[in-house]
């Protein structure tokens, strides 16, 4: 986990990737949030397609790269929670903190990875490190 940890907070713009509810694959930029209870924390907003096409399929995919040409692979089910201590460390994000203004917003939702694989792997010709969530 420290290690799939490490390489978000480094890259900090991600890939999510979700199904669509036009059932077309849809990727746009992502930022991760916090690790908190062994579970890598997200946010967003209730009034986004993201969030509706994650209501409608929980399944996700995250992928990043590094400027090492190494990458991230990060795989699982969408679990929303109403979590104010983690909207809290959301907060402490200048970007959220400009969008949503407070916690308690009624659009700002948290959201972390379930039943997560994280694959880390680079050019390197070594096997990729691979981690269960």
């Amino acid at each position: 986990m420290k290690e799939v940890t490490a390489f978000l907070k480094e890259n900090p713009v991600q890939y999510l990737a979700t199904a669509g509810r036009d059932g077309k694959p849809k990727c746009r930029p992502f930022m991760f949030s916090t690790e908190k209870d062994g579970k890598l924390w997200f946010c967003t907003n209730s009034q986004k397609d993201v969030y509706a096409d994650m209501q409608n399929n929980p399944w996700i995919e995250i992928c990043v790269s590094s400027p090492s040409f190494a990458w991230l692979r990060l795989s699982g089910r969408a679990v929303f929670v109403d979590n104010m201590e983690v909207k809290q460390v959301c907060m402490e994000n200048p970007i959220v903190k400009q969008q949503y203004h407070t916690a308690d917003n009624p659009i700002f939702e948290v959201f972390y990875i379930s039943d997560g694989r994280a694959v880390i792997a680079d050019f390197s010709g070594n096997p990729p490190a691979e981690y269960l969530l």
